[in-house]
């Protein structure tokens, strides 16, 4: 069986040239140096072709995003840089990488606006990648909105949501930075909720009902404690001094649980087939795609690929939700018959 992996990272070397200059985090630059089938598309590609011939991969950006390494002025040209040498890639090994997501300089929104419709109509993007923040600010920030809206009415493409929470946020107020990794182990998939939380309770998906988001890691924290989120949310103003949280359920015409369920996730899980059960329980076999988190595993490549499909296999689903899961979902997100020999 065929199976598109929807979200998988890499460094275009240029790109990953720019991140070497120009991040001013050293953990996630020796993290990415040292990470050979990030940027080593030649190696990551006969990999593919020993290990696994029934898998095409999506490309993503991995983080750094553009908006990370400069200011508006720059970030433009980075983001150019990483989508031209994405859509190299995938002009070089179309068999095993044959469709890429762009990134955008999310500091420069009409910059932003421009890189989509480059990317998309003269490069063959197929949806864009946005990061749960942009620099500390959120993705319901007004400013962003337009993004959004192209995507979902004039592209009609998916955005791809992926979570970034830095070292440097604390866990606890007295110490300078997080400790034992816990930013990026548990910080990403609370970073992912609180997205996804501020995208319902702005409305953003009452007025883009068309809009699909992608979430990275199966929805973060939603699907385990979607009894918990369902029942506080019903009342919410409830623990507020003023209240006047309690409007907010008056301007949406469904219950909140309702438009978490809209999102997309992924079987990003580290292999776990319980908590991929969890996801599909929560958001339907519809809006659950396959994906693998390649080349972050501690096999540098293989292990994620592997587990992932060991954890779908595991749950004996019906040929007809394995298909959706494998590459149908995928195929109707992006908008496409096929994706390269399927």
């Amino acid at each position: 069986m065929k199976k598109i992996d929807i979200y998988n990272h890499v460094l275009p070397p240029q790109y990953l040239e720019l991140v070497k200059t120009h991040s001013k985090d050293a953990g996630i630059v020796k993290r990415m140096v040292g990470l050979r089938m990030l940027w080593d598309m030649e190696a990551r590609a006969a990999m593919m072709v020993e290990k696994f011939p029934d898998v095409v991969q999506v490309l993503t950006l991995s983080q750094p995003s553009p908006e990370m390494l400069g200011g508006p002025e720059q970030s433009p040209e980075f983001a150019r840089v990483a989508n031209d040498g994405m859509a190299e890639i995938c002009r070089r090994w179309p068999d095993q990488f044959p469709a890429f997501v762009a990134a955008l300089p999310m500091n420069n929104v009409p910059a932003a606006l421009k890189e989509m419709d480059r990317a998309i109509n003269e490069l063959g993007a197929r949806g864009v990648q946005v990061v749960t923040n942009v620099n500390g600010r959120p993705l319901d920030d007004p400013e962003f909105f337009p993004i959004f809206e192209a995507m979902a009415t004039r592209h009609e493409l998916p955005v791809w949501m992926h979570p970034f929470r830095p070292g440097t946020v604390n866990d606890y107020k007295d110490e300078e930075r997080s400790k034992y990794e816990v930013w990026q182990v548990l910080g990403w998939p609370f970073e992912t909720s609180v997205a996804m939380s501020r995208i319902v309770f702005s409305g953003m998906l009452e007025k883009l009902p068309a809009l699909r988001i992608i979430t990275h890691h199966c929805g973060g924290m939603l699907p385990y404690f979607a009894g918990r989120a369902e029942t506080l949310w019903a009342q919410l103003g409830s623990r507020s001094a003023d209240g006047s949280e309690a409007e907010v359920l008056k301007r949406l015409s469904k219950p909140p649980i309702e438009y978490f369920k809209m999102f997309y996730g992924d079987t990003v899980l580290g292999g776990s087939a319980s908590a991929l059960r969890c996801g599909l329980d929560f958001f339907g076999v519809d809006h659950v795609v396959f994906a693998s988190d390649c080349p972050f595993d501690p096999e540098g490549g293989p292990m994620f690929i592997r587990e992932g499909i060991r954890s779908i296999e595991s749950l004996d689903l019906s040929p007809d939700d394995a298909d959706k899961l494998y590459f149908g979902n995928a195929l109707r997100l992006m908008r496409l018959r096929r994706l390269g020999k399927q």
